[in-house]
């Protein structure tokens, strides 16, 4: 499973890729929008922190306007990954994108129907939004399931499904589990999966041991 951070912070971005587990980033207009810069640099920032796909997403609803964004927004560096609401023109704007070599991620997927349809406009990447679903009390890891099951039975289909909209470890878990390529997550939620007390409480007998030995490696 790939690790994606959905953030456009440049100093979490940073801290994670030190990890060396940060295979990508996703972010959109809010997100970039939080950190009161110019878009395009931010984007060409996080392209240079990051060898992986950055989804940077366009602004516009129609088809020209969107085609001619997401140009743009490839320009910038060789792993943008144009993002494209899955709308009608959307999907319009990923096929032609698609077809040039530019990795798109559609974005805003509610149904395995909607996921269908990205496929067959060349989609590198479907966000299924989970936690937007489970907001509405509908379960949004059985979407995932279905999709991952779909694009199974169709070797044409070379889409990603990317979890998005992820809220807790057992997201990312239940993902991993029913076979999903990609997560995108806070980087609160992607910090959080190094946690366990009984973690903590073994390392800190460990070291209370080796502290009476009075010995040092070094």
């Amino acid at each position: 499973m790939k690790f994606f951070v959905d953030t456009a912070n440049i100093d979490e971005i940073r801290e994670l890729a030190d990890t060396g587990l940060l295979d990508g980033v996703t972010t959109n207009p809010s997100l970039i929008a939080k950190t009161g810069r110019n878009f395009l640099e931010v984007v060409a920032e996080i392209c240079e922190v990051v060898k992986g796909p950055v989804s940077a997403e366009v602004a516009a609803t129609d088809f020209e306007t969107m085609l001619a964004e997401g140009r743009k927004l490839a320009g910038i560096a060789e792993n943008i990954a144009v993002k494209v609401p899955l709308t009608r023109d959307g999907l319009k704007t990923c096929k032609v994108l698609s077809e040039s070599g530019t990795m798109v991620n559609v974005t805003l997927c509610f149904s395995a129907n909607q996921a269908i349809l990205a496929a067959k406009a060349g989609a590198t990447f479907i966000s299924p939004f989970v936690g937007r679903l489970d907001d509405l009390a509908t379960d949004g890891m059985h979407l995932i399931d279905d999709i991952c099951q779909i694009y199974d039975n169709y070797v044409d289909f070379e889409t990603e499904v990317l979890v998005a909209s992820i809220r807790s470890p057992m997201h990312i878990v239940n993902a991993a589990k029913i076979g999903a390529h990609v997560v995108t997550v806070p980087p609160a939620v992607l910090w959080s999966l190094f946690n366990h007390p009984l973690t903590d409480k073994g390392l800190a007998a460990f070291l209370s041991d080796w502290e009476k030995t009075g010995q040092s490696i070094l």
